[in-house]
């Protein structure tokens, strides 16, 4: 038996877990639209007539304004909703992944409404356009089969790789205003691309593994020279590891004092985090220096078994210190010293990037020319190289990549 415009009205009104979905600029069109509908064809029993073809004007543009929040995503209908299912970051989606009991009438609930919202997605625009008798060209979307329930199970199942509402749709972070949010274009090069530096790579894999297998990673620290892939590495990493579940947060060094905040948001997420810090340094009387200390080590919050710190640093011991530090007015300099040298230790794992020398140099500019396709002979190639070191400050592979993407494009 067919649902009446009333029921699928009603249907969406008492949405509860699936909340939110009322929001939804298409889902709450329909609403309107179905109202309409509804009360024309009461009016019309009332009044004990047919429906007239007359066109109702306030319902064609109730239902453009359906097709015009649709369009954009596509014309079918039923994908549509599934993938408002499949993505909505509800609060029975987190107790699911956090393992909290539910209660029975909430289970209940869920299953009647992921079989309500599979009703609303099989809506016919015949039938609609029939309702409204506009004579008119009205646009059309499409149906297609769906299988709600066992999409969503399939998806609580899948989410400690695949992640849920945000996470599940980008893989690289930021911290904007207090919140997390999602970077849609991350600058970032896959590792296929990156060369040299294998052996110190590889401790980073090693790590980064032991974070998505939950046997225990240490927050990293790769310090070195500028310009010798650090901050590449780790984004490549995370990258790499995206469909196993790991995500990346860039952290800015005035946002290390919300670091507890993130990772106690993030405590009950199944997916993996790096929490990345780039380019990291102090001066002497920096409060970000004790946030992050007391972050590594010795805070109540720590890092959550799903966390890691990932920091890039020019600086060994990544306090900024003059001579004047060592020989100024303080009673017990040496306690002082000894706690700006503490923060690198407090790293469980610290991985140095020294510039190449020139042979490894030149192993990079050969690799990165074949990458790209630079048909070069190979002598021409390593004096231009060379060349270009001696310019651009020295040997490193930002500079072999800077060189081999001008000789791409004939500089």
């Amino acid at each position: 038996m067919e649902k009446s415009f009333l029921e699928y009205q009603l249907n969406i009104d008492s949405l509860t877990v699936f909340s939110a979905l009322k929001q939804d600029p298409v889902i709450a069109g329909l609403r309107r639209l179905l109202a309409a509908l509804d009360a024309k064809a009461g009016a019309a029993e009332d009044e004990g007539t047919a429906r007239g073809s007359d066109a109702d004007g306030d319902m064609v543009r109730l239902y453009s304004d359906v097709l015009t929040s649709l369009y954009p995503h596509g014309s079918d209908l039923s994908e549509y909703i599934r993938q408002l299912v499949l993505s909505d970051d509800n609060f029975y989606v987190q107790a699911m992944e956090a393992e909290k009991l539910l209660s029975d009438e909430i289970r209940e609930a869920a299953r009647r409404e992921l079989n309500a919202l599979q009703d609303l997605a099989g809506l016919s625009c015949t039938e609609v356009k029939s309702a409204i008798g506009y004579d008119g060209f009205l646009p059309s979307w499409t149906n297609s089969n769906l299988y709600l329930i066992s999409d969503f199970m399939t998806k609580l199942e899948q989410i400690p790789v695949t992640g849920y509402g945000m996470y599940a749709d980008y893989r690289f972070f930021r911290i904007s205003g207090g919140k997390i949010t999602p970077v849609a274009h991350p600058d970032v090069q896959p590792l296929r691309q990156l060369f040299g530096y294998e052996r110190e790579r590889g401790l980073i894999l090693r790590n980064t593994e032991a974070l998505l297998d939950g046997t225990g990673a240490s927050n990293m620290l790769l310090y070195g020279d500028a310009g010798t892939g650090k901050s590449s590495t780790i984004k490549a990493v995370a990258l790499e590891y995206a469909d196993r579940g790991l995500r990346i947060i860039e952290v800015k060094k005035n946002q290390l004092y919300q670091i507890p905040d993130v990772m106690e948001e993030l405590a009950s997420n199944p997916l993996k985090f790096i929490l990345f810090i780039d380019d990291l340094s102090f001066s002497g009387n920096d409060d970000n220096f004790s946030a992050l200390k007391a972050t590594l080590e010795g805070s109540v919050a720590g890092c959550g078994g799903n966390t890691v710190i990932y920091a890039t640093s020019n600086r060994r011991h990544l306090v900024k210190e003059t001579f004047a530090d060592r020989s100024g007015d303080e009673l017990h300099v040496n306690d002082t010293m000894q706690e700006t040298m503490s923060l690198a230790a407090r790293f469980g794992l610290t991985i140095t990037f020294s510039k190449p020398s020139k042979d490894e140099y030149l192993d990079i500019v050969r690799s990165l020319a074949s990458e790209y396709g630079v048909d070069l002979p190979e002598e021409e190639l390593i004096r231009r190289a060379e060349a270009h070191a001696i310019r651009r400050n020295g040997r490193s592979p930002r500079t072999a990549k800077q060189f081999v993407e001008l000789l791409k494009i004939g500089l």
